[in-house]
């Protein structure tokens, strides 16, 4: 079990829903308002993204008042990461295939370590290692576990486990395989979704077909189901696909 922000993620706990705000995270007032239009639609946990360190200063006002746990969505830059920790952020997700420095890794970890916060590893099918996609022959399921596998290695040579698991592709085949092919290998808990999702029929339709036979499975512990436009939309979509 991953606790985030008080909410229990894996062993046995329901199924999570999520959503990430779609504001400028330096326009305070309107990402909060997003975050509450969220919350009151029923999301559990909201993602916002810190592309900055404008958006990283932001997220500590926004950590203040927000009423729901929020999870930092860092990219590329190892600094915001820990300036998203040092903000408060209940959880940072991490993407392997962006984030690929062992030792810059260590200082994450270290920093989310002390202030108890866990961190989501994010595989992306778009940003896999390009040495896994190599050995692959392109971004498979099997790179993308690989990937995955890989990043939890290093966390654990660090005694870190508090880790959540994502292995997203725009395809709906290769996301189930993907899932399915992390569950045979361990037990972290996994934050089910298709990436790239799209409008709002084609996104409810991929990602039933992605979700549904894995959550049937028994697969899955938090779901984000990817929506352009209102994001409220998606918490709607996946309380349908868990109903």
């Amino acid at each position: 079990t991953v606790v985030v922000g008080g909410v229990r993620i894996g062993g046995g706990n329901p199924v999570r829903v999520q959503s990430m705000t779609k504001t400028d995270t330096r326009d305070v007032g309107t990402t909060l308002a997003q975050i509450r239009a969220l919350h009151r639609a029923g999301c559990e946990i909201v993602r916002v993204g810190v592309p900055d360190e404008a958006s990283a200063e932001a997220f500590a006002e926004i950590r203040r008042h927000a009423d729901v746990p929020l999870v930092a969505d860092i990219h590329f830059d190892p600094n915001l990461a820990l300036l998203a920790l040092r903000a408060g952020a209940d959880k940072i997700r991490l993407n392997p295939g962006n984030i690929q420095n062992r030792e810059r890794l260590k200082e994450i970890v270290a920093e989310a370590k002390a202030r108890g916060a866990p961190i989501r590893v994010g595989v992306n099918s778009g940003s896999v290692p390009m040495p896994l996609v190599r050995r692959h022959g392109g971004p498979t399921p099997q790179a993308m576990v690989e990937a995955a596998l890989t990043y939890i290695g290093w966390c654990e040579d660090w005694d870190f486990c508090d880790l959540v698991v994502s292995l997203k592709s725009s395809s709906v085949r290769d996301t189930v395989e993907a899932y399915r092919l992390f569950s045979e290998a361990s037990r972290y808990p996994l934050h089910l979704g298709v990436t790239e999702a799209g409008p709002l029929m084609e996104s409810a339709v991929r990602s039933s077909l992605a979700l549904g036979p894995l959550l049937m499975e028994g697969i899955g512990d938090t779901i984000r189901v990817s929506i352009t436009g209102d994001p409220c939309l998606e918490v709607e979509v996946a309380y349908e696909i868990l109903r």
